[in-house]
């Protein structure tokens, strides 16, 4: 199955037929990061990687989409041949799917020519951005339920099939132990799991008799949905009655709660089914949930074992999208250098850092995550040694890395694509999963906090700080000189 490389904003092959028709097609070096973290959080779970290489190794141009950019009237017959032959063959390099990143570190690097990586931008950034910020979200979430079962719901309120099954995706690997979504569960190997909807209670003649079929039918995952008529009342009432009969076979159930005070009502549940005997009955809630929801029903010691969440978690709640950008950061030039280049802008923090980079981490003893410092590729750093920690916008911010400080530090950048094909294995989601896990487990607790979250420090190398500074002198005297 192929990915069509119609997946890009159409002033992208604009771009690319004045290239072409003007054999101006260097090689190139482009940056995806992004600018502030969602949220108002203190991180960002990378997510989507491997879903971006699958798709660049199946992207190519069908006889059909050649067709319709014939029909259009602004494509030369000479470029559409050039597309029809299509494939994409750069190389990547990126952060591990998973890792937790921060604002202006470069998390993918495009090494190519200037066409195809023109081509790729909106693909990249609609799988990066979005399946980055629905990790997040879903991570966030884990959190506020100290790690509890999370259960990703999110199919009917996602945007469209795509995002449901990207989200889906997205939520497991920052941290859902479950999907509704069974498309997700076949695609992904993502464990599905649901429970019964009004629609079922109310098709029955009774409640007690649509609990009794549903424990027959599915004795080993009996989930009552309690409050179609009177959570209080008959729901509760009749749930025990057929947990009561469940337990003399050796089963047990569970309940679950779509609406009402979840701070009072799954207490009053979990004293009934305790009095009744059904101490190991689970309580599962829904209903809107968000993080701050979770995090004050946890906080507050309500008693609830899952928590099923859809609307707030797939589609990002309060944060439309993680804003990532895709900027060039490096050119070939006419003698077959590569010239670092950058954007400037008015505002110094829109202003990028130039050249081809690297990103290392710096861990203390116990292995926690110290600071991260954004360098040139072509340096060698390297534990043991003093490092220049530069603010990446204040120009004359900064601080020492003393040797006795740090106990290692290491790259995140490693190589995933060479000339269009995917380096070593593919992970499963699960081994994602994990690696965001083991990841988060290295910072302290203060940047992962929900409000507040202390500030990790991202910093420029001495290097790096003196190139961009060097660019930004030499463009301003340019300037100057062309008034």
């Amino acid at each position: 199955m192929h990915t069509s490389a119609l997946i890009t904003d159409f002033y992208e092959l604009t771009m690319m037929q004045g290239y072409f028709e003007q054999k101006h097609n260097p090689q190139v070096v482009f940056d995806m990061f992004y600018r502030t973290n969602p949220f108002e959080g203190g991180y960002v779970i990378f997510a989507g990687l491997h879903d971006l290489i699958d798709k660049l190794q199946s992207l190519c141009f069908s006889d059909d989409d050649i067709e319709y950019l014939g029909s259009l009237g602004t494509f030369s017959s000479e470029f559409l041949a050039y597309l029809r032959e299509y494939h994409f063959g750069g190389d990547v390099y990126a952060m591990d799917e998973g890792q937790v990143v921060f604002p202006g570190e470069p998390l993918l690097r495009i090494q190519t020519d200037l066409i195809e990586a023109q081509l790729i931008e909106g693909l990249l950034l609609n799988t990066l951005n979005f399946q980055s910020l629905i990790a997040t979200k879903a991570s966030r979430m884990s959190l506020a339920c100290s790690r509890g079962n999370l259960m990703e719901f999110g199919l009917r309120r996602a945007q469209g099939e795509d995002g449901a099954l990207s989200a889906s995706r997205a939520a497991f690997i920052g941290g859902c132990q479950v999907t509704s979504n069974t498309l997700a569960g076949k695609a992904f190997n993502i464990p599905v799991a649901g429970t019964m909807a009004h629609s079922w209670i109310m098709s029955f003649d009774s409640e007690l008799q649509s609990f009794r079929v549903y424990a027959q039918l599915y004795p080993d995952n009996t989930v009552l949905l309690i409050d179609t008529y009177d959570t209080l009342g008959s729901g509760i009432d009749n749930a025990i009655i057929v947990g009561l009969e469940q337990k003399k076979k050796g089963k047990k159930i569970g309940v679950r709660i779509d609406s009402g005070d979840l701070s009072y009502l799954p207490r009053v549940i979990r004293k009934k089914l305790d009095d009744a005997g059904l101490t190991d009955a689970t309580i599962v809630v829904s209903n809107d949930l968000t993080e701050e929801i979770v995090q004050t029903l946890v906080h507050d010691e309500v008693p609830i074992d899952s928590w099923g969440i859809g609307t707030h978690l797939v589609t990002g709640g309060s944060q439309a999208s993680l804003n990532g950008v895709y900027k060039l950061a490096a050119k070939e030039g006419k003698e077959g250098q590569i010239i670092p280049t950058m954007k400037i802008s008015n505002s110094f923090e829109k202003t990028t850092n130039p050249g081809i980079k690297q990103v290392y981490r710096f861990f203390d003893g116990d292995g926690g995550a110290l600071a991260d410092l954004i360098t040139l590729d072509s340096e060698q750093i390297v534990s043991g040694k003093k490092y220049t920690f530069y603010h990446p916008f204040a120009e004359a911010d900064f601080f020492e890395m003393q040797s006795d400080r740090y106990h290692r530090c290491e790259p995140l950048l490693s190589q995933k694509m060479a000339n269009g094909k995917r380096i070593g294995d593919k992970p499963s989601v699960q081994e994602i999963q994990d690696l965001a896990r083991k990841n988060l487990a290295l910072f302290h607790t203060s940047y992962l906090r929900q409000i507040n979250p202390h500030i990790y420090k991202v910093s420029l190398s001495a290097k790096l700080k003196k190139l961009k500074m060097d660019l930004l002198v030499a463009q301003r005297r340019k300037a100057k000189e062309e008034l």
